[in-house]
């Protein structure tokens, strides 16, 4: 194992986020807010020294991630695995459309983290194909890795990388645009992770 640090960090704003609407697999884009929230985080995330930048394929986290590659020159690639909790049906409505279509879903879906929207994904899922790229970047030689994602897939990834139990997954709040979740390892337990920051962020 050579990872010792990962920086999780969330997209900046998007068209859907401003107006109220469940992205999932959906490619929005980032609005001017967005693209200035990412330019002020960059000063705080360097500090960081990450050896590489690892993004979603979706355009609103690829665009965030350029904005710090570009100004930090830290190399970046791209992991679809990364992606999204794909919300399946859900994609593209608003919490109440939702609601009044599936009464009662949404908050199953918000408790029970092994619960998937119909024709969607579970966040045990999500966390599943997120710890792959983990794994991956453990194999490397890389010991700081900061992963340009999405809100949903951080907090399943946070509470995956804890081995928290599942019943315990929706104590983890939502994570802000543009914020970060720190997780680092302990020198006499290489192994495990632990948490250091949390929706952690820049306001502005």
């Amino acid at each position: 194992m050579t990872l010792r640090r990962i920086v999780l960090w969330r997209h900046g704003e998007t068209d859907y986020n401003a107006t109220g609407r469940m992205q999932g697999h959906l490619d929005a884009n980032l609005t001017e807010v967005g693209w200035n929230q990412a330019r002020f985080a960059v000063p705080a995330l360097i500090r960081f020294a990450p050896d590489v930048v690892v993004t979603s394929d979706l355009r609103r986290a690829t665009d965030t991630a350029t904005v710090f590659s570009t100004a930090s020159g830290v190399p970046m690639r791209v992991d679809k695995r990364l992606r999204e909790t794909h919300l399946g049906l859900w994609q593209g409505k608003t919490s109440a459309e939702v609601d009044a279509e599936y009464p009662g879903a949404r908050t199953t879906w918000q408790t029970d983290p092994t619960w998937a929207p119909p024709g969607g994904e579970a966040r045990v899922e999500v966390a599943a194909r997120a710890a792959e790229v983990v794994a991956d970047l453990d194999a490397g030689e890389d010991e700081t890795a900061l992963l340009c994602a999405h809100g949903g897939l951080i907090s399943a990834l946070t509470a995956h990388l804890l081995n928290l139990p599942v019943q315990c997954w929706p104590l983890l709040a939502g994570v802000g645009n543009c914020h970060w979740t720190v997780l680092a390892r302990r020198e006499a337990n290489g192994d495990a992770w632990r948490l250091i920051n949390y929706n952690a962020g820049i306001t502005g």
